[in-house]
């Protein structure tokens, strides 16, 4: 930099890069950034890059540095320069020999020529004559414009509060539930069922709670309990049960796609997800407050430092991200990470926002107003939040150690040294094969010297194992958990029809649009973007995440949700079906405290809940789907329910909480039939515990619609098979 005269940085300094095709500068300072440029940056991109990335090198990793189109375009690791902003530019990074790639790969350019390029794209990056194309140089470009009419649906506007609706029948609304429940009702010329009887009431409680039958003395004690707070103590005793958290952690598994293996093309272990699924049944046991439940799961790592466990649990937390299927033997590393993103975004869309987010990958969403920028400004989120260990085929998934400070820092002595030492025994092997491969001597003494270098070296080796095997048996043996942390931070560029190897605008990292408005500031350098997304997704006045999580409390009392399309808020999911009463349980829920088992109570507790499922037929017949409930739904037990049931029916069921009964070393090639020895089916435990193997679940699982685990899913699906019925006929 200091060959750099100060009028010419001024001159550099106010060329502007003109989004829309052509870099804009008066003639004067065209020349003298054009003179600067043929000086000091072309020269170096000739001698140095262009055998690699010329005109006639075949652009290795499809990155082109003949043109600032091609540096625009970037290659496989996306765009090589930002104009204006040399610290971003990936180019400046590699000629750093920063962590991510180093170029060129053998010998690092003068540090001269490094600032005299670093200053060249502080200044905007003129190339003399260059004209760039609208769809790589357009930064930040919206590729569509929102209107009143996208605004204004319902899902996207934030919950107001409604007025609690007039009763004719004001004797049977026991809260505002009911009022709501009945107006709707009443509006229509309809009853409610009779209240259910209470030896049904205490059953239904029980399975919706904590998924087993009630004991003959719990029902004995509940009919004969005729206080008027006797179904309020058997609500609160099930939700002080550790049995509830066992049943509701297993719905946000669910949604979690939850697994103990990776599935798909390489189905190895994840030996430590288990500890993921505990912090999930703690969190419902502890009632924890659901914006921070959330929080934690997306950015757990970037919290404020509390102490040394409280720390771990946010760590196993953000297994979150880690947890969904991954295609670890694919050939293009860059797919990989996008297909990975993909599901990442994908999955607090469907999970927390309900909203369908991938469907904009490769094109502005057909039906809600997210555009490619919108997805992209999220994906780059997640691209500069390091989830893989590395993405060489086998990949391997990113773990974390839990400990002090001081103990995680041993360890990483130790790897350290431990890799030091593998990697000089890979290197003496290398030179042992060389040598024992030589020709032999000419003469005795040529013989006996090579002999002897033969031996010294194997003595050599023979140290080093034994000194590597001594340092990996002292090895600070730390528990880890499948868990993600920041990398180098970066703004992803739209890619064309989904494709990394088609790149269009850089666009900043930044939430949806329809959500949070256009005048958001894009998130700065300093971090991925993943606690600001935490603290977007669980602001008290967010417009879809207390709505999405009361719909599925409901749903899981009522079968259904008020918005039947659990996972889809959107214009292609339903309508709710009574939208002041959604609201009002979203705006309840927030003034909780955003307590999961108050919602619980004022659902539980309402008439509402406590009809019976008797039938009306002019109900029937002009709302068959009961989208008014004139009664309660029936509903079928899920798996567990049938298998805990069971065990819990036998007095076998064995309730030991959490650990692990996959026999899988971590990362090892795990099989899924039930004859195997790698998982532990004949297990009395709950079925929350058992474990779950993707490609080919555990036959009860399968019999009876257990939750797809490759993908997050809000309702499981409803089928009525012969193999259930043979199942209950002819299992041991």
């Amino acid at each position: 930099m200091i060959r750099v005269a100060l009028p010419l940085l001024v001159t550099l300094a106010a060329i502007g890069w003109r989004a829309g095709g052509t870099l804009a500068a008066e003639p004067a300072d065209d020349r003298a950034a054009a003179d600067f440029f043929e000086s000091n940056v072309r020269p170096v991109l000739v001698e140095r890059c262009y055998e690699c990335h010329g005109p006639d090198s075949g652009a290795e990793s499809n990155l082109r540095l003949d043109s600032l189109e091609g540096l625009l375009a970037g290659g496989d690791r996306g765009p090589a320069i930002k104009p204006g902003d040399a610290k971003a530019s990936l180019l400046v990074r590699a000629i750093n020999h920063g962590d991510e790639v180093e170029m060129p790969p053998k010998t690092k350019l003068p540090a001269r020529q490094i600032a005299d390029i670093a200053a060249w794209i502080d200044a905007g990056a003129h190339w003399p004559d260059a004209v760039v194309p609208a769809n790589v140089a357009t930064a930040g470009k919206h590729l569509r414009t929102l209107t009143d009419e996208d605004r204004s649906f319902w899902a996207f506007q934030p919950p107001r509060e409604p007025a609690i609706p007039e009763v004719k029948n004001v004797d049977w609304p026991r809260n505002s539930i009911d009022r709501f429940v009945l107006a709707n009702l009443e509006a229509h010329g309809f009853e409610p069922a009779p209240p259910v009887d209470k030896r049904t009431l205490v059953r239904r409680l029980s399975f919706d709670l904590v998924g087993l039958p009630p004991s003959v003395d719990q029902v004995d004690a509940f009919l004969a309990d005729t206080s008027p707070d006797a179904l309020a103590k058997v609500v609160d005793r099930l939700l002080a049960s550790p049995r509830y958290a066992e049943r509701w952690g297993r719905r946000w598994l669910d949604l979690a796609r939850y697994a103990d293996s990776n599935g798909m093309d390489e189905n190895m272990a994840m030996a430590h997800a288990w500890r993921y699924r505990d912090w999930v049944i703690d969190a419902f046991a502890r009632d924890m407050p659901y914006d921070e439940f959330i929080c934690a799961q997306i950015a757990g790592d970037l919290l404020p430092v509390v102490d040394q466990a409280t720390n771990a649990d946010h760590l196993i937390a953000t297994g979150f991200l880690v947890l969904g299927p991954k295609m670890l033997a694919e050939d293009d590393p860059v797919k990989m990470e996008m297909d990975i993103i993909d599901e990442q975004v994908d999955t607090i869309g469907r999970a927390v926002l309900g909203l369908s987010l991938g469907c904009a990958r490769c094109h502005d969403h057909k039906f809600d107003p997210v555009d490619m920028a919108d997805y992209y400004s999220l994906a780059g989120i997640f691209k500069s939040t390091k989830t893989m260990e590395n993405y060489k085929v086998v990949a391997m998934w990113n773990e974390r150690p839990l400990g002090s400070d001081d103990q995680i820092e041993k360890l990483a002595r130790a790897e350290q040294q431990i890799a030091a030492r593998a990697a000089a025994i890979k290197k003496l092997e290398e030179a042992l094969a060389a040598l024992l491969e030589a020709p032999p001597g000419s003469g005795l003494g040529d013989h006996l010297l090579a002999l002897a270098n033969r031996q010294g070296k194997q003595r050599e080796l023979a140290r080093l194992k034994q000194e590597l095997k001594q340092l990996e048996a002292s090895r600070p043996g730390l528990p880890r958990a499948l868990a993600v942390s920041d990398r180098t931070v970066q703004d992803l560029p739209i890619h064309l029809r989904g494709s990394h190897l088609s790149l269009g605008a850089v666009v900043p990292r930044r939430f949806p649009r329809i959500l949070a408005g256009d005048d958001q500031s894009p998130i700065g350098d300093h971090a991925s973007g993943r606690l600001e997304l935490a603290r977007w997704l669980t602001e008290p006045d967010h417009p879809l995440t207390a709505r999405v999580m009361v719909n599925r409390i409901w749903q899981g009392h009522f079968g259904h949700g008020l918005v039947r399309s659990v996972d889809n808020f959107g214009r292609l999911g339903q309508r709710p079906d009574n939208q002041p009463l959604l609201d009002w349980l979203a705006l309840r829920f927030v003034e909780s405290g955003w307590s999961i088992k108050a919602m619980h109570r004022a659902i539980l507790l309402s008439n509402t809940y406590q009809m019976s499922t008797k039938y009306n037929r002019r109900a029937a017949q002009a709302d068959p789907e009961n989208r008014l409930l004139w009664r309660m739904n029936r509903r079928r037990l899920e798996a567990e329910e049938i298998r805990d049931g069971l065990l819990t029916a036998s007095g076998r069921l064995d309730k030991s909480a959490g650990g692990t009964l996959l026999n899988n070393k971590n990362h090892t090639y795990v099989t899924s039939t039930a004859s195997s020895n790698d998982v532990n089916y004949q297990s009395r435990r709950r079925s929350v515990y058992l474990p779950v193997i993707r490609s080919a679940l555990y036959d009860v699982f399968s019999a009876f619609d257990f939750a797809d685990p490759s993908t997050s899913l809000g309702r499981r699906p409803s089928t009525t098979v012969a193999p259930q019925a043979l199942f209950m006929m002819n299992s041991p």
